[in-house]
């Protein structure tokens, strides 16, 4: 009998060792007789090599999250003015680059590429990052080195000086427009009121000259013709206007109408707009 007893042990051990060899829980394998309950060890959850959960989390070996980036402690200054930017402050901007020679023309309050070359090289010229933008260190470095502008400086009569007027611009209410100094002189009884640069149309389309009429006014207007705007527009012949052109201020020179009278100084042209009268003169001349 206790022979019997042995081998039933021992078979029975065998058993158990053959289930958890095959991965079966004890209870799947059975018990044997005087043998307690056998527990596997529960699986890992965690990827070899790895801590336990239970274990303090490192960074050992392991990239820096984006929040725990260095960083340089250097706010970035803030934009005032720009491409694009219409305004009294871009105009007080052109008149202090034109004090150091970095702006060669009349302010027009408009911010353009040739008033982002001026910051430039304004901007060079201080050591400062040539963006072509005003922020805040641009503009203070200016301020340092300008004076405040006089009112001359920010709204002279032109660019361009004019030339002898037109005999038939001598009398009554007259836009005297000459093409050989690029200049419109708006002229009362033969005494210039006030006058602006301004340019043609290309030799595609050239500015008709002579004797006209402002024919009728529109203080926002598009072409219908090429879509774009025409602000301040006041028309003398055959769809022919004088109008403020953003592309004017922004260019200069370096591009024409399609046969308007194109002005550049947006400011300076309301304000003409709103003292010429349907009916006045316009004389196109050289």
């Amino acid at each position: 009998m206790k022979r019997s007893s042995s081998v039933i042990r021992r078979v029975a051990l065998a058993a158990a060792a053959v289930a958890l060899a095959a991965g079966c829980t004890p209870d799947a394998a059975g018990t044997g007789p005087g043998t307690g309950t056998v527990t596997a060890p529960a699986p890992s959850t965690s990827a070899p090599g790895s801590a336990s959960p239970s274990a303090t989390p490192t960074t050992d070996d392991k990239p820096p999250s984006p929040s725990a980036k260095p960083t340089s402690g250097k706010p970035v200054p803030k934009r005032l003015l720009g491409d694009g930017d219409e305004n009294e402050q871009v105009r007080e901007l052109q008149a202090r680059l034109r004090q150091l020679d970095f702006f060669d023309r009349a302010p027009t309050g408009f911010y353009g590429t040739m008033t982002a070359a001026s910051v430039k090289k304004f901007q060079a010229r201080r050591g400062l990052p040539q963006t072509g933008t005003v922020d805040e260190v641009t503009w203070q470095q200016l301020l340092s080195v300008t004076r405040k502008p006089t009112a001359d400086e920010l709204k002279p009569a032109t660019t361009n000086k004019l030339d002898t007027p037109d005999p038939r611009c001598m009398t009554g209410r007259v836009l005297c427009i000459s093409k050989e100094s690029r200049t419109l002189a708006w002229m009362i009884d033969g005494k210039v009121v006030s006058s602006m640069d301004v340019r043609f149309g290309s030799e595609n389309t050239p500015t008709r000259e002579g004797l006209f009429k402002v024919e009728w006014k529109a203080r926002d207007w598009t072409s219908t013709i090429y879509h774009t705007p025409m602000p301040y527009a006041m028309f003398f012949s055959r769809g022919q206007a004088v109008h403020y052109s953003a592309d004017f201020a922004a260019r200069g020179y370096a591009g024409a109408s399609h046969g308007c009278v194109n002005v550049r100084d947006r400011a300076k042209l309301s304000e003409l707009f709103d003292q010429v009268k349907v009916g006045d003169k316009v004389v196109v001349h050289w």
